[in-house]
């Protein structure tokens, strides 16, 4: 598999590097919706692979390769996985079929530990301080990863709280303030290793968000 170079001022992937790829592009795909095309958004009746493909997009527009482009499909395979044993499964096929390299980011952008699985999760808060702990000693790879997870994710949020109000944070674990603490220290964790239309993208976002909600700075 084409190797992903590392860091912010790496250059593009071009089209014909993701095209070159695509017999693997296309097994990561066909396992993403193997382990997800069953699932939903928060929520919602859409399917969750909506998602996961949106990331993958966001992760080709910031220049991503196809290492950088598989994890983007599979970075919720881990936290998604219903036991400790399908997670264990799970991390071994990803490194087997996709490599170390694909692997480790999956790994990073997961905020759970090997023994949370399914409903058994730890406190909200605590997850995303270790998170994002986890993510500030990442490499370039990962952070870009995360980034466009939470550019989709902060993107819907705010489509959302524009059309139903913030009714719409009931469907979530944290409400208005930790939404606003979390979104803005993922952008601050991720800055130096995106691009800088993706950061401005998320701090526009963010503060779109803090105004939607009426969260001031502290």
């Amino acid at each position: 598999m084409p190797a992903a170079t590392s860091g912010a001022s790496r250059p593009d992937a071009t089209a014909a590097t993701l095209h070159a790829a695509r017999p693997i592009l296309l097994e990561a795909t066909r396992l993403a919706w193997d382990w997800h095309g069953h699932q939903t958004r928060k929520g919602r009746t859409t399917s969750y692979m909506s998602h996961l493909l949106a990331v993958q997009g966001l992760v080709i527009r910031a220049g991503g390769g196809p290492t950088e482009s598989i994890a983007a499909l599979l970075h919720d395979a881990l936290e998604d996985a219903e036991s400790p044993r399908e997670r264990a499964e799970r991390e071994g096929l990803i490194d087997e079929r996709f490599g170390t390299e694909v692997l480790r980011i999956v790994l990073d952008c997961t905020d759970t530990t090997p023994a949370e699985a399914g409903a058994s999760k730890g406190p909200w808060r605590e997850r995303k301080e270790r998170y994002l702990t986890q993510l500030a000693g990442a490499a370039a790879p990962s952070r870009l990863v995360a980034a466009c997870d939470k550019r989709h994710n902060l993107g819907e949020l705010v489509d959302d709280l524009r059309h139903e109000g913030k009714a719409t944070l009931e469907r979530f674990n944290a409400g208005a303030a930790e939404q606003v603490w979390y979104f803005d220290a993922m952008a601050r964790v991720c800055r130096d290793a995106i691009p800088g239309r993706l950061a401005r993208e998320l701090d526009e976002l963010v503060e779109t968000l803090r105004e939607l909600v009426d969260v001031g700075r502290a």
